[in-house]
C-alpha cells in the first residue's frame, strides 16, 4: 500500500516539475507565433517524439484500442485547454494566467464531491491552502478581460483531462499520451483552412521541441501516477507547479523570489502534505 502511494506522489511530483520547468519555453513560443500554431506545433512534434514507440508496440500486437480511445477522449478536453491558456495568456499577465489556470483543483474537487459523493475536509482544508498559496505566488492583478475569461474555460478543461485520466489511466500510459496529445495535431486545419501556416523560426522550433519532449514525459507519469492517486488530491500536487517554475527561474534566469512568493510555495508545500495521508485510491 505505501510503495504504491509514494510510486503515485514520485511519478506526480516528476509531472509538476516537468511541467514548471516549461512556463519560460511557453512565454518564449507565444510571443513568436499565434496560439492555433502553438497548440498543433506542440503536438504534432510530440507526437512525432512517441511515434517510435507506438511503432513497436504495433508490430508485436501490443496496440490496446481501448486505451487509446481513452485518450483521444481526454485528448479533446487537453487540446482544448492548452488552445485557451495559451490564447488566453497572450491578452493577460503570466501571473494571472497562473493563478486562473490553477482554479481548476476547485472544478476536480466539486466533480468529485458531487458525482462520486466522495468528501474529505482535510483535502478541502488542503484546497484552500493551496489556492492562497498560488495566489501569493502568482501575484495577480488587475480585473477580468478577455485574457482572462478565456483562461478560465481553460481551466474547466484542465480539469476535465484531469478527471479523465483518472479513468482512463488503467493502460499503457506511452499510448494513452500519444494519442491524447495526437489530437492537438488537429488545430493544423485551422491554419490550413486559413491559408496561413505557421514556420517558427529555429529558436522557436527549438524550444518547440524541448516543451514537446516535456510533454510525452510529463503526461506518462502523470498516467502512471494518477492510477494510485486520487484525483482531488493529484490536483494539489500539480500546484506544485509554480513552485518548481520559480525555482527553475531563479536558476535558468536569475529571477528573485520574493517573501510573499515564498511564504506561497510554502504554503503549497503544507497543502501537499496535508491531503497526501489521504491520497491513495482504494480497489
Amino acid at each position: 500500500m505505501l510503495r504504491r502511494l509514494l510510486r503515485g506522489i514520485a511519478s506526480l511530483l516528476t509531472t509538476t516539475a516537468l511541467w514548471g520547468s516549461s512556463f519560460p519555453a511557453i512565454k518564449i513560443v507565444v510571443g513568436s507565433i499565434d496560439s492555433i500554431g502553438y497548440t498543433w506545433w506542440r503536438g504534432l512534434l510530440t507526437t512525432f517524439f512517441l511515434s517510435p514507440y507506438i511503432l513497436v508496440m504495433y508490430r508485436r500486437g501490443r496496440i490496446e484500442r481501448d486505451t487509446l480511445i481513452g485518450g483521444a477522449i481526454t485528448g479533446v478536453a487537453y487540446t482544448l485547454g492548452l488552445w485557451l491558456q495559451g490564447w488566453g495568456t497572450s491578452y493577460t499577465s503570466a501571473s494571472n494566467s497562473a493563478f486562473i489556470t490553477a482554479l481548476h483543483m476547485i472544478w476536480v474537487y466539486v466533480y468529485v464531491a458531487i458525482i462520486t459523493r466522495r468528501y474529505s475536509y482535510e483535502t478541502f482544508t488542503a484546497l484552500l491552502v493551496a489556492l492562497y498559496g498560488v495566489y501569493l505566488l502568482s501575484r495577480p492583478y488587475g480585473g477580468i478581460g478577455k485574457g482572462e475569461v478565456l483562461v478560465l474555460a481553460g481551466s474547466f478543461m484542465w480539469a476535465l483531462q484531469v478527471i479523465l485520466v483518472d479513468k482512463y489511466s488503467h493502460g499503457d500510459p506511452i499510448q494513452f499520451t500519444f494519442s491524447q496529445i495526437s489530437v492537438s495535431t488537429s488545430f493544423i486545419i485551422l491554419d490550413i483552412l486559413d491559408m496561413e501556416i505557421e514556420k517558427p523560426n529555429l529558436l522557436t522550433f527549438s524550444v518547440l521541441a524541448y516543451l514537446a519532449f516535456v510533454s510525452c514525459t510529463a503526461f506518462a507519469f502523470q498516467v502512471y501516477g494518477q492510477r494510485y492517486i486520487k484525483p482531488e488530491v493529484a490536483v494539489l500536487i500539480y500546484q506544485l507547479e509554480p513552485v518548481f517554475a520559480a525555482f527553475f527561474s531563479v536558476v535558468a534566469i536569475s529571477e528573485t523570489i520574493y517573501p510573499q512568493q515564498a511564504a506561497g510555495g510554502i504554503l503549497i508545500i503544507t497543502s501537499v502534505a496535508i491531503a497526501s495521508r489521504k491520497a491513495e485510491k482504494h480497489y
